[in-house]
């Protein structure tokens, strides 16, 4: 359980660090496909780096975020087959990262960086007006959507997949 719990909190990190180097270095408009559609519309398109070097560095950060995803994923399997799980042993550890995730997400990312820090509107200021008004940063419907129902459904799949070997 602790390697678990451990892996949750890389799996997160590793989602901050990515958020961060879209939003603040690489500033691509393709990143933010899960904004609401307004904040997509308000956006401008970046021309000019944030400073020089920093898409370089943004990139970097991606990358070494994506490594540590796939870290999670591979050491959680690798060491579910070494202590020969169940099927229920690999969908609660599945679960509970996805789980911790979700709500990270949407305790972190929505509503503190985005809704009272603004975070997302320091780096993209024509985006004020939209979240102006709101009391949560994104579709409450969509993220309850992915944490009861997607994730469970995908860590059930993924478990049963893990048991057929």
């Amino acid at each position: 359980m602790i390697l678990t719990i451990f892996l949750a909190i890389v799996f997160c990190v590793a989602i901050t660090l990515m958020m961060f180097s879209a939003v603040a270095f690489i500033q691509d408009k393709r990143f933010f496909s899960s904004a609401p559609k307004e904040a997509q519309e308000a956006l401008l398109p970046r021309e000019k780096e944030l400073f020089y070097g920093a898409r370089i560095i943004g990139w970097t950060m991606m990358i070494f975020s994506m490594l540590m995803i796939l870290g999670v994923g591979v050491i959680s399997i690798w060491d579910g087959f070494r202590s020969s799980y169940t099927f229920w042993q690999f969908f609660g550890r599945f679960v509970f990262i996805f789980t911790a995730y979700k709500v990270y997400d949407m305790v972190c990312f929505d509503y503190f960086l985005l809704m009272k820090f603004h975070f997302f509107q320091f780096y993209y200021p024509e985006v004020e007006k939209v979240y102006e008004n709101r009391k949560y940063g994104y579709n409450i419907k969509g993220q309850l959507l992915k944490l009861l129902v997607i994730f469970p459904a995908a860590s059930a799949l993924v478990a049963w997949i893990c048991t057929l070997f």
